[in-house]
């Protein structure tokens, strides 16, 4: 390889770190701390889901799923990946 073809490489190499950088790994980042929020939820979590449904977590059904009350008396069952945020955390038992 001769230095024009090094050249002309360069810059190309130069987009994808920056792009590595400024959007991939932040991403990357961002979605770690959504996965740990979404594994510590626990009964009692307040929580807002993507949809814009906020309620009580009442059961952690397994691994995946999760029951939300809602309103008195209204439960419904969610997958854990859609809580976009926790509001309220309960505190740990001792």
């Amino acid at each position: 390889m001769d230095s024009g073809t090094i050249a002309q490489f360069l810059p190309l190499v130069l987009i994808f770190a920056i792009m590595y950088f400024l959007l991939i790994r932040p991403q990357q980042k961002k979605a770690k701390e959504h996965a740990a929020m979404v594994a510590a939820v626990r009964r009692g979590d307040i929580v807002i889901t993507q949809g814009g449904i906020v309620g009580k977590i009442v059961k952690v059904k397994d691994d995946n799923e999760v029951e939300v009350e809602i309103a008195e008396n209204v439960k419904i069952r969610l997958i854990k990946s859609t809580i976009a945020t926790v509001t309220s955390k309960t505190e740990p038992a001792n």
